[in-house]
């Protein structure tokens, strides 16, 4: 690998392919970027060589190589047929560290024992990778998660940009992690370069107290029916039932009346941007106890 670098890597793969946008397949040149991913990934716990990282859409290889030369195992999970041809051209011998696989991520069960998860994250899967990541974490604690995501995408992420970042995908998120907006990065670190401004984000594992007991389902849920018109305010949005209520154990119609009945008149003038993420968690425990 000595003889690789990400300039070299990329050239290789369009001499043999035009990258797809609808894929997402905006490849990262910046190599002061990749060092940062991997370090990002590596800071609550570092990556070593009994580390197994995750890394989604690897593309030419860029952030590969570098995740490789930290002595890691390495699963590469990559749609395009002809990226994972040139992955297994060009990375031929890492000595079984390295693991591609021609498949779509959101399809396949996902690694176990994954410790770390690393990805220049295609635009258009970004929710609901997003979403397997907090199930696989919630049964297979993961180390370190580093992600270059769309930088709109990571204010919602991270919600620290105001009350207009506030919305379902900050608070789900919040439920498990920390998320740390990071080095900005401009379009011209791709090859193409894409439209928009891209960020690193860092997703730091925690444990929430005053989450532990709450039903994920119904915060969700609540969370979901109320942010689908954000202008308006609680007492409106969650007036009817949900139509997946019933999915939920224990709850139904007429529970749910009572317990929207029960929460204060001051929190139902309330419109769902106003509400922080604790704040939506003593709304569903007091929903919950009725």
């Amino acid at each position: 690998m000595d003889d690789l670098d990400v300039r070299l890597l990329v050239e290789l793969l369009r001499d043999r392919m035009t990258p797809d946008r609808s894929l997402g397949q905006h490849f990262l040149l910046d190599e002061a970027v990749i060092a940062r991913a991997v370090e990002l990934a590596s800071k609550n716990q570092p990556i070593t060589e009994e580390s197994h990282v995750l890394e989604i859409g690897p593309g030419p290889g860029s952030l590969t190589l570098e995740l490789l030369r930290t002595g890691a195992k390495v699963t590469a999970v990559e749609l395009d047929q002809e990226a994972v041809s040139h992955l297994s051209r060009v990375f031929n011998s890492t000595d079984g560290r390295l693991e591609v696989l021609h498949a779509d991520v959101l399809e396949i069960d996902w690694p176990q024992d994954i410790t770390h998860i690393v990805s220049n994250l295609p635009y258009q899967i970004s929710s609901p990778v997003l979403e397997i990541i907090q199930k696989h974490h919630s049964n297979n604690q993961l180390q370190g998660i580093s992600l270059l995501v769309q930088e709109e995408f990571a204010e919602r992420m991270a919600m620290n940009k105001g009350h207009a970042t506030r919305g379902p995908l900050g608070h789900s998120l919040w439920l498990d992690f920390d998320v740390e907006r990071d080095a900005k990065v401009a379009p011209h670190s791709f090859s193409p370069s894409p439209r928009v401004h891209s960020r690193l984000t860092n997703l730091i594992p925690v444990e929430r107290n005053s989450a532990q007991s709450i039903d994920r389902r119904l915060f969700r849920m609540v969370i979901a029916e109320s942010f689908a018109h954000r202008r308006r305010k609680l007492r409106t949005s969650l007036k009817k039932p949900p139509k997946r209520l019933s999915r939920i154990s224990g709850w139904h119609r007429s529970r749910w009346q009572t317990a929207i009945e029960a929460i204060p008149a001051k929190t139902l003038d309330l419109r769902p941007e106003n509400l922080t993420s604790e704040d939506w968690v003593s709304l569903i425990a007091s929903m919950s106890q009725v």
